[in-house]
């Protein structure tokens, strides 16, 4: 605890003092401080939870910890010599031109970071073609991953999400044990959806409608929690709504509020974590995340194929337990669970990878690679 709070006490007397030698180095690993510009708002993520200096990532016990951040653009005499020049998505993307920088080093990094959906935030002017070298988002290709979910082998070892998965097919995995049909066999109610966003741009609101006049059919319905439905289940008391989704639930909806590439959020973590098969509704291609066969895809269906399904599933005690084969052979989890794959510690760690930094890239259609399809 002690050598925690002189590291913190040290690098908060240097960023006062407004030293400029590089050479500095950290106890943890050894290394020259990286310094990261932060161009936009404090109060904005992702620099709300990075805090000042290195001390987001001591306190996060990062593997490396040698990365400062500050948002002042003479600490170095010139923002031209920081390593990084940090963006907030949803803030860059208004800005104007004459708001962002105009010189750089051929060293800098210029570094677009949002974990919102590009459909919520897209870019409809040329102003930031040509403008970034690195991205830090949700998107797989990006250079640092930001996101909700982690995919792991049995062995534990990370595998995923990825662009190219290779799965193992439903047919070479295990068979479900006895003890977990039994805990499927006790659900008695069809569909959970947790929802605080009513108006999304997915139009998710308008299918789960449709949804519930199909599911009538068969006497069926999705119970929806939260400030769009009847029913309450506080999410500050997660661990009660997820036993309940575990308890009674045979599927969950993870419908997202926007179609982007790769957006895929925690609500996806609901289902496979607390053994409900998730109803996906968004932009993403899922086999990127799942592999085929333990999930149903609301947009590919539509809701009268959907409820028909739900219903076959429902009434099949042994075709719906098929949709729990992975659980021998993946786990799921969310980023901040692990410093492996923490979002934060992993921006540091990609400026301590040397092949990575020396390389010189930008993204020359950014808008082409961030936007969805006919957004703007």
């Amino acid at each position: 605890m002690e050598k925690s709070i002189d590291k913190i006490i040290e690098k908060v007397s240097e960023y006062e003092n407004k030293l400029e030698n590089t050479s500095v180095t950290t106890e943890s690993n050894n290394s020259k401080l990286k310094y990261i510009l932060r161009w936009t708002s404090s109060k904005n993520v992702p620099f709300v939870y990075m805090g000042e200096g290195q001390n987001g990532f001591i306190e996060r016990n990062c593997p490396y910890t040698n990365c400062f951040v500050t948002g002042d653009r003479n600490y170095l005499g010139d923002y031209t010599k920081f390593d990084v020049i940090a963006f907030s998505g949803p803030e860059v993307v208004r800005m104007n031109k004459n708001s962002l920088p105009i010189k750089r080093s051929p060293h800098q990094k210029f570094a677009f970071a949002t974990i919102e959906s590009a459909d919520n935030y897209p870019v409809c002017s040329n102003k930031l073609d040509g403008f970034f070298n690195w991205t830090w988002t949700y998107k797989l290709d990006s250079e640092a991953k930001w996101g909700y979910v982690v995919v792991r082998d049995a062995e534990k070892k990370l595998i995923g999400p990825k662009t190219v998965m290779h799965w193992m097919k439903l047919e070479e995995m295990n068979p479900v044990s006895d003890e977990l049909k039994k805990q499927l066999s006790k659900k008695s109610k069809a569909a959970a959806w947790f929802v605080s966003n009513c108006y999304s741009r997915s139009g998710r609101e308008k299918f789960v409608r449709d949804l519930q006049q199909q599911l009538k059919k068969y006497d069926l319905n999705v119970d929806v929690y939260g400030k769009c439905g009847p029913l309450k289940c506080e999410r500050d008391k997660d661990d009660e709504c997820n036993k309940m989704i575990e308890n009674d639930y045979y599927f969950y909806l993870s419908f997202e509020n926007s179609f982007s590439e790769d957006y895929v959020t925690e609500k996806l973590l609901h289902a496979l974590k607390h053994k409900a098969i998730p109803i996906v509704y968004g932009g993403a291609n899922y086999t990127r995340f799942m592999p085929d066969g333990i999930y149903l895809n609301a947009r590919d269906l539509g809701p009268q194929k959907l409820a028909e399904k739900m219903n076959e599933l429902i009434n099949d005690p042994e075709k719906y337990a098929e949709y729990f084969r992975w659980k021998d052979h993946y786990s799921y989890y969310r980023r901040f669970e692990s410093l492996e794959t923490d979002d934060y510690c992993r921006f540091c760690s990609i400026l301590n990878e040397e092949d990575l930094v020396k390389k010189t890239t930008i993204y020359e259609n950014f808008r082409q690679w961030w936007d969805p399809p006919n957004r703007c």
